[in-house]
């Protein structure tokens, strides 16, 4: 059985138009995706730093609570280490958005995270929102 030309031209197909508009969606739906996956690793990343801070934090108020007359300013890993949970007897190192190691400043309460020569670590933009920080 022959097919004549004029039905072949008459059948529905995709143009090339409606090709490239299929490819650019799923491009779109794609990228969308991968901006989220990292969004998505950046707050994993802070609240795991979260939770780092407040596993200190309880081992800064269990020391504080058998040694009332100490200053927190005065207070060092090395103090602090036997009262971390799970009796690791270390203070624990978060690791940075670029993953660059950083320790952890127990001379203040709440503790913080050392971005460099006592400064303040803290990518999320608010030192309250338990992202990078404590929390309120």
């Amino acid at each position: 059985m022959k097919v004549s030309l004029q039905s072949r031209l008459l059948r529905p197909a995709f143009t090339l138009v409606e090709m490239t508009v299929v490819i650019l969606v799923l491009l779109a739906l794609t990228s969308i995706g991968f901006v989220s996956s990292k969004k998505m690793s950046a707050w994993k990343a802070g609240r795991l730093a979260s939770e780092t801070l407040r596993s200190v934090y309880t081992a800064q108020r269990l020391f504080l609570a058998d040694n009332p007359t100490t200053a927190i300013s005065s207070l060092n890993p090395a103090l602090i280490g036997p009262y971390m949970p799970n009796n690791t007897g270390v203070v624990p190192t978060v690791q940075s958005l670029s993953n660059t190691t950083l320790t952890i400043l127990v001379d203040r309460s709440p503790p913080e995270i050392n971005a460099g020569s006592g400064t303040r670590y803290d990518p999320s933009g608010s030192f309250t929102d338990s992202l990078w920080d404590v929390g309120e």
